[in-house]
């Protein structure tokens, strides 16, 4: 196994330090922004007059099958693999890229995905900001600014996030800060269809945008626990209308299937497993993929006792995606730390032959050599590997992608996992060492078709986390706080890394260590990897050797998420900079784009 290792002067911010800072981060942009802009009640869009004359409207077709020119969506794909077959930059020119143009974004905690159709970037800034960019100029076309409600920061500590947009017809389409879906015209940014999803005073807060699988535009939430599982809900919308045609609750109520098991809580007790990451979806199985978070509070005993699941936090979701029935879930792990499972679902179609000598839990079921259609990936903080047949749900293997002490077992044949009970919490004040978390956060990894390899950005931590509740309490939303420790056995903790590993066995291929989080990734035809971390330095990376390429120094934490794109026979990378909750707080909002030279 190769290690790469480079040491910045910056270390790594631990994460308990982020989460303390974010809420006062937040409200400071937010009330600048508020003095700067005046937030007048109207919405603002396309004070330049300036319209997009040749736009070609995106059909299920296009979304389902884009165009390797075009980034049509969050991870470019519904498989959510964030990877594209360009390969103009590749190893042998990498270190000829240039900024080819630089933007200033809104202030606020930008975690944007670049949407790009047409050689027209559309770029979701924080506070409900959405900008159209000429790629080959680098120059505003339009800008739309939605009213932002005054006492938004009452409700959410970091209302700022606008992850990513979704592209329909000639419609742009994103979830807002006050909790509406809306579209714009593509061509002019003005509003077309907005529909209130929930009173943000209920608890729902919007951080990532919606998906489209065939004609309809589906998204998830993070849910407070003020309205209990009001708030915690996967909805669709006509994408043309802005119609509701299901919401489905992620929290199992009293008397529906999976409802005892919260014991005999009541319905208006049972809190916060959000979907806050996007979904994945499969065309031909008609299935959305969602991730769910944990309960509020995590320590169980601190709920009906540890001896219940809590239906359906920590668990992938499979939804019929015409009536938004539950077909299958799966449950991760039942937490009590806040080590959360939200993130992409990758899709894939392989051979399945885990390596017993690199993959702890197997299901002896597995016949050598098989293919099957699996979902795959890093999908929660632990840091584990969990395949599963995304047709049934049924348990594959899984393996530590890091050093962990929280599962103690998976059944084989069922999944059912098993705790190590040296971790659980049964009284207020108790002190447990955890490993393994956070080794997720928020930033996504990607997966190359060409060689059937998945990359991650990886935290290698454990920390001292202590219970502090009897009871749970709406001012202390998960009951404990987590200091950062030492392994349990002694050995050194690893740096932060980058992570190969291969879809069809299992295996670790290679690592690339740095003391700098690494941020969220992209692949590309061109045998590369693209991403940036938090000390602001964006790097190529070869998917054979794990080696570093070509980087530069931006100046600012990476936060966004990177996409490559082509315009006029001209391969594009972009970027961008600035705060963002897993990263830090040390950035400046920028927009990045590079190509080789002339």
């Amino acid at each position: 196994m190769l290690k790469r290792t480079q040491n910045y002067k910056q270390r790594i911010l631990k994460s308990k330090l982020i989460l303390l800072s974010a809420a006062l981060f937040s409200s400071l942009l937010l009330e600048s922004a508020m003095a700067a802009d005046g937030f007048a009640p109207e919405q603002t869009a396309n004070d330049s007059g300036i319209t997009i004359e040749n736009f070609t409207p995106v059909t299920d077709e296009m979304l389902q099958n884009p165009d390797p020119a075009d980034w049509l969506m969050w991870r470019r794909t519904l498989n959510t693999w964030g990877h594209s077959p360009l390969d103009q930059i590749n190893t042998e020119n990498v270190n000829e890229l240039r900024i080819a143009w630089t933007r200033g974004l809104k202030d606020g905690i930008q975690e944007g995905t670049a949407l790009v159709h047409d050689g027209i970037m559309f770029f979701p800034s924080p506070l409900d900001v959405i900008q159209a960019i000429d790629i080959r100029t680098g120059d505003m076309i339009w800008e739309y600014s939605r009213r932002v409600p005054d006492d938004i920061r009452d409700y959410f500590p970091t209302p700022d996030m606008n992850r990513n947009l979704a592209i329909y017809g000639d419609l742009i389409i994103d979830t807002s800060v006050d909790n509406y879906i809306f579209a714009l015209n593509a061509r002019t940014g003005e509003l077309v269809w907005q529909t209130q999803i929930l009173d943000y005073r209920r608890g729902a807060q919007q951080t990532s945008g919606p998906i489209i699988a065939n004609g309809m535009a589906i998204s998830g939430r993070g849910c407070e626990p003020k309205s209990g599982p009001d708030a915690c809900v996967m909805t669709a919308h006509d994408a043309v209308t802005g119609r509701e045609i299901w919401r489905t609750g992620t929290i199992a109520r009293q008397g529906e299937p999976g409802g005892d098991s919260w014991g005999d809580m009541l319905d208006s007790e049972r809190w916060h497993v959000g979907t806050w990451m996007v979904p994945s979806y499969d065309p031909e199985l008609n299935l959305v993929y969602f991730g769910t978070s944990v309960t509020s509070p995590a320590p169980k005993y601190i709920l009906e006792g540890n001896e219940y699941d809590y239906l359906y936090h920590n668990s992938t979701l499979a939804l019929d995606a015409d009536t938004g029935e539950i077909v299958w879930y799966y449950q991760h792990l039942v937490d009590h730390w806040d080590y959360d499972f939200p993130f992409e679902r990758l899709l894939v179609d392989t051979v399945v032959a885990p390596d017993p000598d690199s993959v702890e839990w197997i299901n002896p079921n597995i016949e050598p050599g098989e293919v099957r259609k699996v979902l795959t990936g890093i999908p929660g903080k632990p840091g584990l590997v969990f395949t599963l047949d995304r047709e049934t749900g049924e348990f594959l293997w899984a393996s530590a992608a890091v050093y962990q002490n929280l599962i103690d077992d998976i059944d084989l044949t069922t999944g059912k996992v098993t705790l190590n009970p040296d971790v659980l919490f049964t009284e207020v004040g108790q002190t447990v060492l955890t490993c393994g978390g956070i080794s997720r956060g928020w930033p996504s990894g990607t997966y190359d078709p060409d060689r059937n390899v998945m990359f991650y950005p990886l935290q290698h931590t454990c920390e001292n986390v202590t219970s502090t509740l009897t009871e749970p309490d709406l001012e202390n939303l998960y009951g404990r706080f987590s200091r950062p420790a030492e392994r349990p056995d002694g050995l050194p903790t690893p740096p932060n890394s980058v992570t190969a590993i291969s879809v069809e066995t299992g295996e670790i291929l290679w690592e690339y260590e740095q003391d700098a989080l690494m941020m969220s990734l992209m692949s590309t035809g061109g045998d590369l990897i693209f991403g940036g971390d938090n000390n602001g330095r964006m790097k190529a990376i070869s998917k054979l050797t794990g080696e570093v390429v070509w980087e530069i120094n931006l100046g600012s934490a990476i936060s966004g998420y990177p996409t490559t794109f082509m315009v006029d026979g001209k391969q594009y990378i972009s970027v961008s900079t600035g705060p963002s909750l897993y990263g830090g707080f040390n950035g400046v909002n920028n927009l990045f784009v590079f190509a080789l030279p002339d």
